[in-house]
This record gives C-alpha cells, structure tokens and sequence, in this order.
C-alpha cells in the first residue's frame, strides 16, 4: 500500500512538470513569433496570476455555489458529523467543514486550499443509500484528498491548462493577423519558418495534450486516495461496497458540471463506454479502482 502511494505521487509530480515546460515552450514560440517581447508574457502572467488566486482563496466557495451545497447543522445529520470527526482524528487532521446537497444521486467532494481551510461536501443521496461502514469510505477517501493537498494540485493544474490554452489562443491569433511578420520575415536563415510551425503545432494540440495531462494528474490521485482512505480505516472493502453502489445508481446528480466533475467520487456525468472516452474521463474506471482495494 504504502509503495502505491509514493509510485502515485511520483507519477503525478512527473505530470506536473510537463505541465509547466509546455507553458514554458508556448510561452517561448508566442514571444518568438509575435515580436511582442516581453509585454505579452507579461500579460499572459497577470491573468493566470489573478485567475490562480481566485481558484486558491475561494475556490471551495465557488465549488459549493455551484453544487448548490448547504451548511450542515449536527442536529440535522449527527451520525455524518459523528463519522466526519472521528476520521479526522484518525488521521490527525481538523475536522473540515460540513455541506449537503439536496439529491438523490449519491455522491461527494472534498474542497478547500488546506486542511485548515477545507469543507467535505455529500449529497442526501449518499447518506440514505450508504450504510455506516461505506460511508466511512467514502469520507475515509475524501479526508485523504485534503491531507494530500489534491484539491490544490487539482487547482494548478486547472490553472495552467487555461495558461496553455491561452497562449495557443493567443499565437493562432497573431498568426491569423499576421503579427508574425516582424519577426519572420526579417529572418533570412529559416529560422523563423521552423517558429512559425512549431507555433502551429503547439498553438493546435498544446491545449489537447494539457488536458490529457490534467485528467491524467486526476486519475492518479483517485488511486492515491483510494489508497490513502482504506489506510485510515484499515478496511478497504468498506470503500469498495460504496464505489459499486454510488457507480450502479442510475439518478442523475442535477448540480453537476463538466468545471466540477473530477473533484467527485465518481464521475457524476453519463460517460458513453469506449477506449476514447477513458481517455477523456475525470476518473479511473471503477472496476480497476474496486480491484485495487481488495489487492489490499
């Protein structure tokens, strides 16, 4: 178990690094081909800036809001606080704050910058169809999103997607407009033709391969997760049990969103079967994550 968790966290920090040198290489081709020096870096930077703070500072707010999630009162739902609590001291980590969503599908999300400054989201759904050990692996699973930081990494690799994908707007523009000609056409050795196609190149699937490596970066921390929650309840077939239930209910969760999605159990949209839609799905497939357990 312990050997799953490190080779998880390995593999995420390795995507992590590639998001940040394809940001660096587009940043390099769109300085090189629009001939705008620094000052549209610069510009690139403050908007990433403001948009990463937004996501840091109040991105459980805004996850909340749009899950149309409540605060929950202890009187209203002890046994999920009573089981909230008790997991937090297991795991030597504050209590985080308590939301509901009216639904009937079952399901649940951890938000929050820190373990200080973290919420656990379940939906009525998840309380009436789970039983008590299920339950706690589900909240086992989410406890370990927020000691792993997941929904940070989550956030920065939001955030450089949206850098990736801004700065290939931005040199297919320039390209569009012919603001390459100040550099290019004074170029008498070739070199700006090879730019101008790798500005091509980039410009088109820099923002594709991004999100392929942010949905990858999520799929790992599932397992990790997964891992990391049977770890603290030290029964993984509790975890187990409630993965099959809440991926066999067939009520559709209203609040959800493709903005929101990965941050759930299981992924809350209907996704059509098929080796490309994995591809593109938040979520490892249930069935390998339900094996992983019982290895365990």
């Amino acid at each position: 178990m312990y050997e799953q968790i490190t080779s998880n966290k390995r593999r995420s920090f390795l995507l992590i690094i590639v998001f940040i040198a394809v940001i660096l290489l587009l940043g390099w081709v769109f300085e090189r081909l629009t001939g705008m020096g620094e000052g549209g870096l610069i510009l690139a930077a403050f908007i990433a800036g403001g948009s990463a703070l937004t996501s840091y500072y109040a991105g459980d707010k805004i996850a909340l809001a749009v899950s149309h999630a409540r605060p929950v009162a202890k009187e209203e739902f002890p046994y999920l606080i009573n089981v909230v609590e008790g997991l937090a001291i297991a795991a030597g980590l504050p209590a985080p704050r308590c939301y509901v969503i009216d639904d009937t599908a079952p399901n649940a999300f951890a938000a929050g910058r820190d373990p200080s400054h973290s919420v656990l989201c379940v939906t009525t759904g998840l309380l009436q169809k789970l039983n008590r050990v299920e339950l706690e692996g589900v909240v086992s699973h989410e406890m370990a999103h927020i000691r792993n930081y997941d929904v940070r990494l989550q956030t920065l690799a939001v955030v450089m997607v949206g850098v990736i994908v801004l700065l290939g707007d931005w040199i297919m523009r320039s390209l569009w407009w012919g603001g390459r000609s100040r550099k290019i056409s004074g170029d008498r050795s070739g070199v700006g033709a090879i730019f101008l196609v790798l500005g091509l190149l980039f410009a088109a699937f820099g923002p594709l391969v991004a999100q392929l490596l942010r949905l990858a970066v999520s799929r790992r921390r599932e397992f990790l997760a997964d891992a990391s929650g049977a770890m603290m309840t030290r029964y993984p077939a509790g975890l187990a049990s409630a993965l099959r239930k809440i991926s066999a209910d067939a009520e559709p969760l209203e609040s959800a969103n493709k903005a929101t999605a990965h941050m759930y159990i299981v992924n809350p949209l209907k996704n059509l079967k098929g080796s490309l839609n994995r591809l593109f799905s938040t979520h490892p497939p249930v069935e390998e994550r339900i094996a992983a357990l019982e290895k365990m």
